[in-house]
């Protein structure tokens, strides 16, 4: 059974830092590009970042990027996504992708 839970999310001020993980299970973590995606209230769900299976490719959404990093370790199934300098504009729910697969989601709440 494929499981992807993200944890991480929290509330913090306009300029702080959190740090998303998202484990995975249930395919083979280390042959599927990896994405973050967000969905604020009322609008869509958006691209964040991606990662392919090795790490060594990435590619951010130019909202995020020089702010956010995404990283993934093979040998934890997991991936992560550190945020820096966060916005009010960050608030959402983020989602990690594997291939097909969603996760649930973890809140982030930026205040300003």
């Amino acid at each position: 059974q494929v499981q992807l839970v993200e944890s991480g999310g929290g509330l913090v001020q306009a300029g702080g830092s959190l740090r998303l993980s998202c484990a995975a299970s249930g395919f083979p973590f280390e042959d599927f590009w990896m994405g973050w995606f967000r969905q604020a209230p009322g609008k869509d769900r958006e691209f964040v970042a991606s990662i392919n299976g090795y790490g060594t490719t990435t590619d951010y959404a130019i909202s995020v990027k020089g702010r956010f990093t995404i990283s993934r370790d093979n040998a934890k199934r997991t991936m992560y996504l550190q945020m820096n300098n966060l916005k009010p504009e960050d608030t959402a729910i983020y989602h990690c992708r594997g291939g097909d697969y969603w996760g649930q989601g973890t809140q982030v709440t930026v205040s300003s």
